[in-house]
């Protein structure tokens, strides 16, 4: 704990799920942490657990540019440096592209796209001063299709190369750049999908472990990519998927 004691982390998306169990996870590692979110009710009852001197709650659409530049300067004027930055708010659209709107696709780029572009850029001279690093929530949505989730593909599997090319980019400047791809997790996006018994079984006959992810489990794997211990990790898209991506797509044999 030791180790992280005076670093500061911002964790977007903070108001549930990964982002909340990121941040439950950094707080508990000793950093001071920025919670990022749209919905301040939920980042109030998140920060309501945390140490109250090293927490700080910044509503904010990681989609607008302007709230970006100034959720990174919040955590400056706050705790005076940055040293990791937790891309993770997402959203998502499901359904099929032809019946898809405008809106939608700009919700979904817009969330999960473009607020990594915007507060990465923003965040990046500060993490070359700290040797710092970002670690982004992709998906395993970003590494493969998904019937019916163009959109959201899309979206991840820009997230996914953008990790790649943003750790070639910053890396020889001392910042490491990484992702992590989790598979289906216990969330708020994805309660529907956890209360139908016919679509879980289809995932637990999918996923080796059997299971859902639960949101601590990804937290767990996103504070080893920002720790020492990966050190000389860099450009990594990591699946967190109960072994999903092990197989080739073809279902259990008897």
């Amino acid at each position: 704990m030791a180790a992280f004691e005076g670093k500061v982390a911002i964790v977007t998306g903070a108001g549930s799920g990964i982002g909340e169990a990121t941040a439950r996870r950094f707080s508990l590692g000793g950093y001071a942490v920025v919670l990022a979110g749209r919905t301040e009710d939920k980042l109030a009852r998140v920060a309501g657990a945390l140490p109250a001197g090293r927490t700080l709650v910044a509503a904010a659409d990681v989609s607008d540019e302007e709230q970006a530049i100034v959720l990174v300067n919040r955590a400056l004027e706050r705790f005076g440096r940055l040293d990791v930055l937790v891309n993770n708010a997402g959203t998502a659209v499901t359904g099929p592209l032809a019946e898809a709107s405008t809106a939608d696709w700009r919700k979904v780029m817009g969330t999960d796209l473009d607020g990594v572009f915007f507060l990465s850029r923003a965040a990046i001279p500060h993490l070359v001063s700290t040797q710092g690093c970002i670690v982004n929530t992709s998906s395993v949505s970003g590494l493969g299709g998904d019937w019916n989730m163009a959109i959201y593909n899309a979206a991840k599997g820009a997230v996914t190369n953008f990790t790649r090319a943003l750790a070639l980019e910053l890396g020889p400047k001392g910042v490491r750049v990484n992702a992590v791809a989790p598979s289906l997790t216990r969330s708020e996006m994805t309660a529907d999908m956890l209360g139908n018994e016919k679509l879980m079984a289809k995932f637990a006959e999918r996923i080796p472990l059997g299971r859902a992810a639960e949101p601590e489990e990804v937290a767990d794997v996103i504070a080893f990519l920002a720790s020492h211990d990966a050190r000389f990790v860099n450009g990594v898209n990591l699946p967190v998927d109960g072994g999903l991506s092990a197989s080739n797509g073809q279902p259990p044999q008897a």
